[in-house]
């Protein structure tokens, strides 16, 4: 086999781990009960190709978590470019909001990960993600300084324990707007 050969192998290999993530991501958020099956035939692979990447059941719903985990953190950055950094700060609370909704029927095997360091291993995206939204509204003069990303993740975890009624989306809303006003109150206001 060529450089070639074996780099495209390799590319395709990568190809189908992300469409069996991708697919189990959304397969996993309609119904934490979904198949492996349902989902190897839904990324258009074979069984074999998802048990090749993912020997299990927890394995797979592993690398989903901290799939969308790092997705959550890239995405600080795009929406600070994006938006003006209080609505990013918002936005990326939505996201951390909906991710919460995904996670909270995952929420057993994700617990006996998280006592084997899986927390530890997500946390810091996270946390960090949080900062750069949290120093850019300051600079803004759009938050009070010297909130500490710590605290407030700590505040958002509410996300976690909504139950996921019809009613889930405005609920988490409403509470978010709630923190927003919290971080608002006592802003300078735009920097000069």
């Amino acid at each position: 086999m060529t450089q070639r050969q074996h780099e495209a192998l390799r590319a395709d290999a990568q190809q189908n781990r992300d469409r069996i993530l991708e697919v189990a991501h959304d397969a996993l958020a309609a119904s934490s009960d979904a198949s492996l099956n349902s989902i190897a035939k839904k990324a258009g692979v074979g069984p074999g190709t998802l048990y090749r990447h993912f020997p299990n059941r927890e394995a797979l719903v592993l690398a989903v978590y901290r799939h969308d985990v790092q997705r959550l953190a890239d995405s600080a950055p795009v929406l600070i470019k994006e938006h003006p950094p209080l609505d990013a700060l918002r936005l990326w609370f939505g996201q951390l909001a909906h991710y919460g909704r995904i996670k909270h029927g995952l929420a057993d095997v994700l617990h006996a990960a998280t006592s084997d360091g899986l927390a530890g291993e997500t946390y810091g995206p996270v946390t960090g993600a949080i900062t750069l939204l949290l120093r850019a509204c300051e600079e803004a003069g759009a938050i009070r300084p010297g909130f500490d990303p710590d605290d407030v993740l700590l505040v958002v975890g509410f996300l976690w324990r909504i139950d996921a009624t019809d009613d889930w989306e405005a609920r988490a809303g409403r509470l978010l707007d709630l923190v927003m006003d919290g971080l608002r109150t006592g802003a300078p206001g735009p920097q000069t």
